[in-house]
């Protein structure tokens, strides 16, 4: 057994992707949700609400024998953007994270290690403020940090503050778009268009592209999967601690350049240029969705917004049409992280093949046509 991790954020995209790391290793894995994942045996799981303090309190009191932790809960409000700016839900999730570590710290005296999961909005490219022309590009885990209200700061703050009494380590992690197969998230797009590919599949039509015809913007992703090597590299890697580390695949993509693949492993041929919101189109469809769960036996929801997420429907439109590009790309430099000695990286194109392929055989979305 090689120690005792904490995971917060269970049920969440990379939470969900830790747990079941840590746990193939060996670990000792303890995960805390609002709501317990139903594919995730291996781990103790316990449901604890962050913003109840007396929940709180009785819960990390008694797990004095951790060693290790991975914060990866966050609080997103309905539509998304304006909650990364909200006042009240900066301070929620600064009050969570407290929530969990004010008596965790107070018995954990064995306790090695801390991996705080954060995003490239530590930049400010979402903040009117800053936005992607006031970020340096690419972005620099070194660049000074450009004061506006952020959550981020918030947490880190306070860990930083905390380790002065402690003698434990901190990582703070910094990934991009992350992509893997835990589905009703809020930031995961790969359910959103399983279930937009599954759907023109069963109407027999080919995998219509909704960003509109020439969208050509440069874009970077991150597997869950080497989200969740790069934890479990911090936890025994001395130079990670007290870092802080961007993370992306190590490639850049053009969602034109990677459609032919996604469709590929639909089974489908590639269509037109059809611009649409997701989120609209979804909505329209939610009966034959149901319809396809009950005929296929499937293990996802019969509910498409249950499945795929509601702020999801949102961040997908996003980054397939939402967003203004910069008229250069806001890339993430890497460097950091390689010089310390993460040498993860994912080809993106395989990455979309691999997760598509996953819900596939394990019967989230209706398997490959004959």
């Amino acid at each position: 057994m090689k120690g005792k991790i904490l995971v917060a954020g269970a049920s969440g995209l990379v939470g969900h992707a830790a747990i079941e790391h840590f746990c193939r290793l060996g670990w000792d894995v303890v995960g805390v949700s609002r709501r317990y994942p139903d594919d995730l045996p291996k781990a103790k799981l316990v449901s604890v609400d962050l913003l109840d303090r007396d929940a709180c309190v009785q819960t990390f009191s008694a797990l004095s024998d951790v060693t290790h932790v991975v914060y990866a809960a966050v609080s997103e409000l309905p539509g998304l953007w304006a909650g990364w700016i909200d006042e009240q839900n900066i301070e929620r999730n600064g009050r969570m994270l407290e929530n969990m570590f004010d008596p965790l710290l107070s018995v954990a005296r064995r306790l090695q290690h801390v991996s705080l999961l954060h995003g490239t909005k530590a930049y400010g490219v979402h903040h009117p403020s800053i936005g992607p022309s006031g970020a340096p590009n690419p972005l620099r885990e070194r660049a000074p940090r450009k004061q506006h209200p952020n959550f981020y700061f918030l947490q880190e703050d306070y860990l930083r503050a905390a380790q002065a009494k402690g003698d434990w380590g901190l990582t703070v992690f910094r990934p991009t778009v992350i992509y893997g197969g835990a589905w009703g998230n809020n930031l995961n797009p790969l359910p959103v268009l399983a279930a937009y590919a599954a759907l023109l599949r069963d109407d027999g039509e080919p995998l219509h592209f909704p960003g509109g015809e020439g969208f050509q913007g440069v874009r970077e992703a991150v597997d869950t999967d080497l989200v969740a090597n790069a934890l479990s590299w911090a936890t025994e890697t001395r130079g990670a601690h007290g870092g802080t580390f961007n993370l992306t695949n190590g490639d850049t993509f053009t969602w034109p350049g990677v459609w032919p693949a996604i469709a590929d492993t639909f089974g489908m041929e590639v269509g037109e240029p059809r611009p649409v919101s997701l989120r609209e189109e979804l909505a329209k469809r939610a009966e034959q969705w149901s319809t396809l769960v009950e005929r296929h036996g499937l293990r996802a929801p019969s509910s498409i917004v249950e499945f795929v997420g509601e702020n999801s429907l949102i961040y997908t439109d996003m980054l397939l049409r939402g967003t203004p590009q910069p008229t250069t790309p806001l890339l993430n430099s890497t460097i950091h992280a390689r010089k310390v000695g993460f040498q993860g990286c994912m080809d993106t194109e395989d990455m979309f093949r691999k997760w598509f392929t996953r819900l596939h055989d394990t019967g989230v979305i209706p398997p490959h046509p004959a």
